[in-house]
């Protein structure tokens, strides 16, 4: 598996308590990012290195760079039409233009004028900005917040086709993992992650990022 991991618990004392923050696996030329799919879409996306078969373009489709959020979402690939877990290796730059697009999927006073021109944003972005509680290996809530980005349009045309650099079904690792999620967690792998630098203050901002 070409993907990173550490013990779970080597790297939670590191990752921030609260707040808002992207939690990632990236270097400086890729990041990573997961879905969950069923096996008819996630096989061929494994196999050819991008989304295609029956994968449509026609309807929002979300990533999420931080893995125990996909997780939890996925009940550690068990839900029904989640069970191929892909972890997606997009190019770096395509990534922090995603960030500079999203647009919040909920209405926040401090970033727009009214209601109507965040309306009008949602309207004409590609990128969807969903912060949810993010979560223990158990799936119990956090104090931190977790980032999920819905891409449609241009921006999940170029990423299914574009962007990628590589996709690897992780299906088996996260499986070998959900046994370990329970009680002392001595035992759980969990991909590196740490948390990504947007050095841009206006969209840090407009990300609604904490501090570290």
């Amino acid at each position: 598996m070409r993907l990173v991991t550490e013990p779970y618990l080597m790297q939670v004392s590191r990752w921030p308590k609260t707040g808002r923050h992207i939690l990632a696996q990236f270097d400086d030329n890729s990041a990573i990012v997961y879905q969950a799919y069923r096996p008819a879409i996630g096989h061929f996306a494994a196999s050819h290195g991008y989304f295609g078969g029956e994968f449509t373009l026609n309807r929002m489709s979300w990533i999420k760079p931080n893995f125990l959020w996909m997780m939890y979402r996925s009940e550690w690939g068990t839900k029904a039409g989640q069970e191929v877990i892909l972890a997606v290796r997009i190019k770096r730059s395509p990534f922090d233009e995603i960030l500079a697009n999203a647009v919040h999927s909920k209405y926040i006073p401090e970033l727009y004028d009214s209601e109507k021109e965040w309306k009008n944003a949602v309207k004409g972005s590609s990128v969807r900005l969903q912060w949810d509680p993010d979560r223990h290996p158990s799936g119990a809530k956090l104090e931190r917040r977790a980032i999920q980005l819905g891409l449609r349009g241009d921006f999940l045309y170029h990423y299914a086709r574009d962007w990628i650099i590589d996709i690897e079904d992780i299906s088996e690792f996260v499986q070998q993992q959900h046994q370990y999620k329970g009680g002392d967690l001595t035992n759980l792998l969990t991909p590196f992650e740490s948390v990504y630098p947007v050095t841009d203050p206006d969209i840090a901002n407009k990300l609604g990022l904490s501090v570290s």
